[in-house]
């Protein structure tokens, strides 16, 4: 059997081109795999939310294939890609000739449609829910999404792959610390990827304002108009670009916590929390379909809206009175992921689908 493998990869800065890396590498091991090769016996497409997906999601309609759903939220990349009268019709399409003048509210909206909760209720899956072979997601949340589309697909939840990464050592991470300014003593919480909306950065702010903790924010704005927003908060906070991997998981073995809010959510299972938890750090996530498959004693949530804030505060709080019990909630995480998400298990449950 032979794979056609498409997705981006590095050197794009995207979650989805670091796991593929990780992913293609490990399937070759067991079969031959080729990279955006149209005449393999079975397609692999990896699709995101975002115009570098824009041609694989074309070629995924035209030659269907195995699909991996990285966001069960199509919305944002299909307005990017049809005019006014394609997107209309897209989505009567998935939803009904009736929806057709909600449709033209979201086209004249769509400046706001990274933070308006609307265009991620509508995730426009149909058609490629009734086209693909097979279509692979991280998370209950992502099936209930594809079936809400069509019952009948052939949908396959495989767990977010964790790739253990050569890790720095005591000492290493302690010169990280220094080098970040924060005492080893100092409890640090980090907030790492791209840095969009639902990333709720305002509410982090103000539930560590006035706690004796430092922030570490590392990645990109999406957006001058929201990096211009937090301008005020970050001048507080320890402030890094975007980084390269070994840097990103000197700075993970760094810091004591990871807050890793999404809201609203995109049927995605975040790869930054099955990173850090891996790793064995608490990891804070937003209540959802998305997340609920941990263990209750492998990570804390907390329910977007007007609870967020103060639940926030609540857990932070407690874990700098008390580091043994962030420590102990790491413990599990790590014994879970790497249980359950290891890349090898991963691996041979896409082979499962593939073949």
């Amino acid at each position: 059997m032979t794979i056609g493998f498409f997705s981006p990869l590095p050197p794009q800065r995207t979650g989805v081109a670091a796991y593929s890396a990780a992913l293609l590498a490990a399937l070759r091991r067991h079969a031959d795999v080729r990279t955006n090769d149209p005449r393999a016996e079975i397609a692999l497409y990896h699709l995101g939310n975002n115009r570098l997906h824009a041609d694989i999601y074309r070629r995924a309609l035209a030659q269907p294939g195995v699909v991996v759903l990285h966001d069960a939220v199509l919305h944002h990349l299909l307005l990017g890609l049809l005019t006014e009268a394609e997107y209309i019709e897209e989505f009567a399409y998935n939803y009904g000739d009736w929806m057709r003048d909600l449709a033209r509210e979201l086209w004249r909206d769509r400046a706001r449609s990274a933070g308006d909760s609307r265009y991620f209720q509508y995730p426009l899956l149909r058609r490629l829910a009734e086209r693909s072979r097979a279509i692979i997601v991280h998370n209950r949340g992502a099936v209930a999404l594809v079936r809400r589309h069509r019952p009948d697909a052939n949908v396959v939840e495989i767990p977010h792959l964790y790739a253990p990464p050569q890790l720095p050592d005591a000492a290493a991470v302690e010169e990280t610390r220094a080098a970040l300014g924060v005492h080893r003593t100092r409890f640090l919480a980090g907030v790492f990827g791209h840095l969009r909306e639902s990333k709720r950065l305002p509410s982090v702010f103000a539930a560590l304002r006035g706690l004796n903790a430092a922030l570490l924010v590392a990645g990109d704005f999406v957006s001058p108009e929201l990096e211009d927003a937090c301008r005020p908060e970050l001048a507080s906070a320890i402030r890094l670009p975007y980084v390269d991997e070994e840097t990103f998981w000197r700075l993970a073995s760094a810091v004591d916590a990871c807050v890793n809010l999404r809201y609203p959510g995109a049927g995605e299972t975040s790869g930054i929390a099955t990173r850090l938890m891996g790793l064995g750090k608490p990891v804070i996530l937003t209540a959802s379909l998305e997340t609920e498959g941990y263990p209750e004693t492998a990570c804390v949530r907390i329910d977007p809206g007007p609870p967020e804030v103060e639940m926030l505060r609540a857990v932070l709080e407690c874990w700098i009175g008390a580091p043994h019990l962030a420590a102990e909630v790491g413990r599990r995480a790590g014994l879970y992921i790497q249980n359950t998400h290891n890349i090898d298990a991963v691996v041979e449950r896409y082979l499962e689908v593939l073949g």
